[in-house]
C-alpha cells in the first residue's frame, strides 16, 4: 500500500535552547508530548528543518523533536563556522535531550543526518531506541571527490558547468579548497557568487527528475550562504574526524540498537556504495534499496520506506520491515 506524509502540524512548543556562549539552537516539538520521542536530524550540514520534516512520523504515537543545527535556519548567529563542528553538535543533541527531560529517543537522519545520527549514536548508545538512517554519507575523501571534484560531473555536465564557473582555471584541482577561500570572503558578492553556484549544483542532482523548484529554493540568498558555507567548512575539516573510517570502525558500539538503513538506487549525492559498505559491516541493520529513487528524502519511494519503518517501530519496537 503506497504511504503519504501524515497531515501538517504545528508545534505544541518551540524556543531557543542556548548550547554555547557564541551559539543558540532554534528546536520545535510536536505530536504527542507523551509519546515515543525521535529527533530529526537535518541535512547539509546547514540544510535546516522545514514543516514538511514534522510528517514523517504518525503524530499521535510519536513526540517529535526538530532542531535547527549550528548556524543555519532559525538558529543563531547565521552561518557562523566559529565552534560548528561534528562533536559540538553531538552535544547539541545530547544537551536538547537533556532539556526536554526524555530519556531516550529514536535518531532519525538522512544524508549529513545519517552522519551525525552514527557520530551521536556511537558517542551516546545509550540514548538511542533506534535509528532511521537515509542517504547514507560517511565523509570521506572518496566520497567528497566523487560529488565536488570528478565523478558526479560526468551525469549532470550542464549543471557542472555553473558550479564550477566562479572559479578560475588554475584553481580548480581542488575544488573544495577553492569554494572555501570564496566562501570565507570579506567581499559579499564573492561570498554570495560561490554560495549560489555550491547550493545550485546540490539541488540540480539531488532528485532522480530534476525539480526546478528546489533548484530555485537552494539558490535564494540566505539559504545559499548558510548552506554552502557550512557545507564547506566540514568538507574541507574532513568532518572533524580523526580517521576518515571513524564511523564504520566504531560499528560496534551501536549494533545492538535497532537499525534501518534505507538508500536510493540512483543517488548521486551520496553513491549507494556507502550504504552498501556500511550494511557489510553492521549486517544486524535492516537495509533496502529503493530502486527507484535518489536522493532527496522527499522522493515517493524514499518517503513511503521511510514512513513504513517509523509506524513498524511503533508496532514491535524495530524498525525493520519485510519489504520495499
Amino acid at each position: 500500500m503506497s504511504q503519504t506524509l501524515y497531515p501538517e502540524i504545528t508545534p505544541y512548543h518551540q524556543d531557543h535552547l542556548k548550547v554555547s556562549d557564541l551559539h543558540s539552537i532554534y528546536y520545535e516539538c510536536c505530536g504527542n508530548p507523551k509519546g515515543t520521542s525521535v529527533v530529526f536530524l537535518h541535512g547539509g550540514p546547514g540544510g535546516g528543518i522545514s514543516p514538511d520534516h514534522r510528517r514523517y512520523f504518525d503524530p499521535e504515537k510519536y513526540n517529535i523533536v526538530l532542531f535547527d543545527q549550528r548556524g543555519c535556519g532559525q538558529s543563531r548567529p547565521f552561518a557562523e563556522l566559529e565552534e560548528n563542528t561534528t562533536w559540538d553538535l553531538v552535544e547539541d543533541i545530547e544537551k536538547l535531550r537533556k532539556h526536554l527531560n526524555i530519556e531516550k529517543w529514536a535518531v532519525f537522519g538522512g544524508s549529513w543526518g545519517s552522519t551525525l545520527s552514527l557520530a551521536y549514536a556511537q558517542t551516546h548508545p545509550e540514548a538511542c531506541l533506534a535509528l532511521f538512517l537515509r542517504g547514507i554519507f560517511l565523509l570521506r575523501k572518496k566520497e567528497i571527490n566523487w560529488f565536488y571534484q570528478e565523478g558526479c560531473s560526468k551525469i549532470f555536465p550542464d549543471a557542472w558547468e555553473k558550479y564550477i564557473a566562479p572559479i578560475p582555471e588554475d584553481e580548480r584541482h581542488d575544488y573544495v579548497s577553492a569554494f572555501y577561500k570564496r566562501l570565507t570572503h570579506s567581499d559579499k558578492a564573492v561570498r554570495a557568487e560561490a554560495a549560489k553556484a555550491w547550493s545550485t549544483w546540490e539541488a540540480s542532482t539531488s532528485k532522480l527528475v530534476q525539480d526546478l523548484e528546489m533548484i530555485e529554493k537552494f539558490g535564494e540568498d540566505e539559504f545559499a550562504d548558510a548552506f554552502a558555507r557550512i557545507e564547506c567548512h566540514y568538507f574541507i575539516n574532513k568532518g572533524f574526524f580523526s580517521d576518515e573510517d571513524q564511523l564504520l570502525k566504531n560499528i560496534e558500539k551501536i549494533k545492538h540498537i535497532p537499525a534501518i538503513i534505507i538508500q536510493g538506487r540512483y543517488d548521486v549525492v551520496c553513491p549507494p556504495e556507502t550504504a552498501w559498505e556500511l550494511s557489510k559491516a553492521w549486517p544486524e541493520a535492516d537495509f533496502h534499496i529503493v530502486a527507484e529513487a535518489g536522493h532527496s528524502l522527499s522522493e515517493k519511494g524514499l518517503t513511503e520506506l521511510m514512513l513504513k519503518a517509523t509506524d513498524q517501530f511503533i508496532k514491535t519496537g524495530s524498525p525493520k520491515i519485510s519489504e520495499a
